[in-house]
């Protein structure tokens, strides 16, 4: 924090980095620096600004793990707008979360063209706590406010949603307008213009009940519908009345389980992009051009991907018919963007420009990554990789998109072992946020290093990980969908599967998602075939249904029904026969399955084999398993992860019930990894590894 005079005017300076968060001593420093610059005489206005690229990114998150420390936030931005003097604020880069809230505590705005303001409070269970609910309707309006908390997404300050934040956006040196700007105001001889005592802008009842409406769909979360109430009291009592019901709240909100969890998932995502001491990190290579070697629709998602990080992409594939259906359907998802605004209709033929179908391998010869994304078959992907070892340049990164096989053994197919990495991208790969970085012994550091900058690049959250059969996600997916299965034989239904999991807080259940995903896709995968036939009890569920052509939405019936054109399953009498037939043939009696055990059955199998994968070393920290499942999987960001929810249920519990299961069903498939069943008995956690 400084304190420089330039004339007439103060100018306190936050300095923080990375991010310039409002930590305590930060709060302090502001305090000090405000009560300065009143006492001196000489100062007749008064500039705040920041260094660095951002004004401020928002709260120290880490503070919220402990009691409130003072000067509290809600008091500091009190005591900038109750300033005798003028307060004029330089806005630049970021202007989140509570630097949001301090940016309309102050007198007036300026802000440069590219600021993003946004109160992603929601984003971690909680709502703007330091008068954010109060000054920012003042500001932009009610309809405006509660968008802007409610997704907790940033807006462009010259967005119509945040119109009236900002007093002037300028193109220039925003410190230096600010400072121009205070001057005039010293000048002229005025006097504060304190948001808190403007009057709410005019509302309407529907735009609460619009909002309110929304805010109770998100069931599972309760700040929602807090932000709502937070912010209607605007209009029912006092400024500062309201601004303490909504400090209350946020403090009520912050002690949460589901805050907790989102603190969590936030931190877990950020520490995945660090692999830990294990991992020798090299030099990345410099990455401007790629080849992807397939057309179909992960290797189209994978090449928007790409041209979104503003690479140049070639897209390889041998069928010309199938390659310009994808350069058709890539070239429809960027003109669908631009229609709804989300891109510059005129940057299209640009991006466009820098794909470049192409027929044969020779393509990728110039390419710094090459990423294949064919058939999940070994003896398909040898054929590539073999292929790749004489047309790729030296040095090239060499990438296998496979979900379940040996990145290893793909790697023994050239005579450069040590360029290759298996990147596992997650369907539709230019939407979904996960990216596996699979290591092998052979991967060198320098390769490595060449992934996790092209996971920062393409903005994914980027997992490094090791091992086979599967990796991270896939390998505890085989044990839900062992379990799915099982359930389903002996008498649940798909319904009774997937509705224990909504219930639970997924956006789909499980059985659904394999009929968007494809029953092939998970038929194929040898790891789960051996669960089910080698392990000893033989469940034939989804080859049947794979056999009989019902592969999901695509042939428009799988676990469920769909009709032409729709989305929505429905429930199919063939299926409850099929499954009747099959339990009678193997001697089981059908029984109403309850759905606490259908998630208890598939989560803390799925947990039992997290264990093992920390205790094998797969990944550097047990929040990357998390992080995994977050991004990649649709775990509820509520509950924190598998591990977090387990750590959350009691190890003890999970370790009872496991063992209640090896009862029931056997050893093969509920045999308690070791360091479950350690930390269970010594009263630990499975996260603990990653505070």
């Amino acid at each position: 924090m400084s304190l420089a005079r330039d004339g007439p005017v103060a100018l306190i300076a936050i300095d923080h980095p990375p991010v310039n968060a409002l930590s305590k001593d930060v709060r302090a420093g502001l305090v000090a620096a405000l009560d300065e610059a009143i006492a001196d005489k000489g100062m007749r206005a008064i500039v705040l600004a920041a260094a660095g690229p951002s004004f401020c990114a928002g709260a120290d998150i880490r503070e919220f793990e402990s009691a409130p420390q003072p000067p509290h936030l809600t008091d500091v931005i009190q005591r900038f707008e109750d300033s005798p003097k003028p307060v004029v604020v330089a806005l630049q880069g970021s202007v989140l979360g509570g630097g949001c809230e301090l940016a309309a505590g102050c007198h007036y705005r300026i802000a440069a063209r590219a600021v993003r303001v946004g109160q992603p409070e929601v984003n971690l269970g909680l709502l703007p706590g330091a008068g954010g609910t109060q000054r920012l309707p003042r500001l932009i309006g009610f309809d405006a406010s509660l968008r802007l908390m409610l997704d907790g997404k940033p807006r462009r300050i010259g967005d119509a949603a945040v119109g009236g934040f900002a007093d002037r956006v300028v193109d220039g040196d925003v410190r230096a307008e600010a400072l121009s700007f205070a001057r005039e105001l010293a000048e002229a001889g005025a006097g504060p213009r304190r948001t808190g005592s403007l009057s709410p802008p005019d509302w309407t009842p529907e735009v609460f009940e619009r909002h309110a409406a929304e805010a109770r769909k998100r069931r599972f979360e309760p700040a929602p519908e807090k932000i709502v109430a937070a912010v209607r009291r605007a209009i029912d009592m006092p400024f500062a009345d309201a601004v303490v019901y909504a400090r209350a709240d946020f403090l009520a909100l912050r002690d949460t389980v589901e805050a907790a969890a989102l603190r969590y998932a936030f931190f877990a995502e950020r520490r995945a992009a660090k692999p830990g001491p294990e991992v020798r990190l090299g030099s990345a290579h410099p990455l401007t051009a790629a080849a992807v070697i397939g057309a179909g629709t992960m290797g189209q998602g994978i090449a928007i991907a790409l041209l979104d990080a503003g690479l140049s992409v070639t897209l390889i594939e041998s069928s010309e018919e199938a390659l310009a259906r994808a350069k058709e359907r890539i070239a429809g998802h960027y003109e669908d963007a631009a229609a709804k605004g989300r891109l510059p209709a005129a940057g299209v033929p640009a991006i466009l420009a820098r794909l470049e179908p192409a027929a044969t391998l020779d393509a990728a010869r110039d390419a710094d990554v090459v990423i294949e994304a064919v058939f999940e078959d070994i003896a398909v992907k040898r054929e590539v990789f073999a292929s790749l070892d004489a047309i790729a340049r030296p040095g090239a990164l060499l990438a296998t998109n496979t979900s379940y096989l040996d990145v290893g053994e793909i790697a023994g197919f050239t005579r450069r072992p040590q360029d290759v990495i298996g990147l596992h991208f997650f369907s539709p790969a230019n939407v979904m946020r996960l990216v596996e970085i699979v290591r092998t012994d052979a991967s060198s550091a320098d390769a490595l290093a060449t992934g996790v900058a092209l996971g920062k690049k393409l903005r994914k959250v980027g997992v490094v990980c090791k091992g086979k059969d599967g990796f991270v996600g896939n390998r505890m997916l085989v044990q839900r969908t062992r379990e799915c299965l099982f359930m389903l034989e002996e008498g649940a239904s798909p319904r009774d599967v997937d509705a224990a999991f909504t219930e639970f807080g997924f956006a789909m259940g499980p059985l659904a998602v394999s009929d968007l995903a494809g029953l092939d896709i998970g038929w194929r995968n040898a790891n789960l075939r051996r669960q089910l036939r080698e392990l000893g009890r033989n469940c034939a569920l989804l080859d049947r249904l794979v056999e009989s052509g019902r592969l999901g939405q695509k042939t428009r019936a799988g676990w469920y029904r769909y009709e032409a054109g729709g989305r929505t399953p429905l429930a199919d009498p063939a299926v409850e026969t099929l499954l009747i037939e099959h339990s009678r043939s193997r001697g089981i009696e059908r029984r109403t399955v309850p759905a606490a055990e259908i998630i208890e059955r598939c989560l803390y199998g799925m947990v039992n084999e997290a264990a093992r994968i920390i205790e094998e070393g797969v990944v550097s920290r047990p929040s990357d398993v998390d992080a995994v499942w977050l991004t990649g999987y649709g775990f509820p960001r509520h509950r924190g992860g598998p591990l977090f929810y387990a750590d959350r249920v009691g190890l003890d519990h999970v370790l009872a019930r496991i063992e209640a299961f090896r009862e029931r069903f056997g050893s093969a498939y509920w045999t308690p990894a070791p360091l479950l069943a350690k930390l269970a008995a010594g009263g630990g956690s499975l996260t603990s590894g990653a505070k």
